[in-house]
């Protein structure tokens, strides 16, 4: 099998489908998320086997870390994240939508290479190129905040609030942890050496994705600080992110912007990645 090439129509529909429904039926996906895992994962196979084995990778791995200790990080989050293990559409398009974007117009590129040939075209070739390391960047950066996020959790030491500097209760956004930090890293290198052996970027790209992707997912760390929308249940008396708190009471703004959810974060994370990958990788 040659991972530079896209697998046929069929085999993209096929294996895009089996993948999602798979997933929606061990719980990793509702139903909503599965359609838009779907959509994405035909959008990368759409460019090339190794683009769709790399998306693959990316959620195989996410989904053991989220199911690793899942009842102890569910008892120590309780009542502060806003959604759980189970990723729904808006989950899965802020993780993996600019991935599946830029996987469409690097097939976009693909095809008008096809056409031209060969001669006068070194430009394109280069924004394949650049296509390539931007969307690599874009789904490191998404994974590298969530190995953060699930092996801090796991580890269950109280985090640090960037915004206050004082230790804030599992799952806090904004927070973080030595053991989150440590995540965060090794997840950006295992996932960007996952996307050059796999052919979606050149091996001279690859620490330029890690340190990319790592830069993302602090991003999302100063973002969730700052300007995340933070909520507070006035019965529990307690921060959260929940709308309607487990309590059953509705919970009202508190601080940051009503628009930034944690959905809304975690975009600006992989377009964070992607905007530094696509800045340096021009800059070399």
């Amino acid at each position: 099998m040659n991972l530079e090439l896209p697998p046929p129509a069929a085999a993209t529909i096929l294996l895009s489908g089996g993948v999602s429904i798979a997933a929606w039926r061990a719980g990793s996906l509702t139903g909503t998320g599965a359609v838009a895992a779907f959509a994405i994962g035909a959008a990368a196979l759409s460019r090339a086997w190794g683009w769709g084995a790399f998306l693959i990778t990316w959620f195989l791995l996410a989904s053991v870390l989220s199911r690793t200790g899942k009842a102890r990080k569910l008892r120590q989050t309780d009542g502060v994240v806003e959604k759980g293990s189970r990723r729904d559409a808006m989950q899965v398009v802020a993780n993996g939508g600019v991935f599946g974007l830029l996987s469409l117009a690097s097939t976009i590129l693909t095809g008008l290479l096809g056409e031209l040939g060969s001669t006068g075209i070194i430009e394109l070739r280069d924004l394949m190129e650049l296509l390539s390391v931007s969307a690599a960047a874009a789904l490191v950066a998404a994974g590298a905040d969530t190995w953060a996020t699930e092996i801090g959790t796991l580890r269950g030491a109280r985090p640090w609030s960037l915004r206050t500097r004082a230790r804030v209760p599992v799952g806090t956004s904004g927070a973080v942890s030595l053991p989150g930090t440590f995540a965060s890293v090794a997840g950006a290198v295992v996932l960007a050496s996952a996307a050059s052996m796999l052919g979606v970027i050149p091996t001279a790209a690859l620490l330029l994705v890690a340190s990319c992707g790592f830069v993302g997912a602090s991003v999302d760390t100063v973002v969730g600080a700052w300007w995340q929308d933070r909520r507070w249940c006035p019965a529990c008396r307690m921060e959260t992110e929940q709308a309607v708190h487990r309590c059953g009471v509705s919970t009202v703004h508190r601080a940051g912007s009503t628009l930034l959810t944690n959905d809304v974060v975690n975009l600006v994370c992989t377009i964070s990645g992607a905007l530094l990958a696509a800045l340096l990788w021009t800059l070399r």
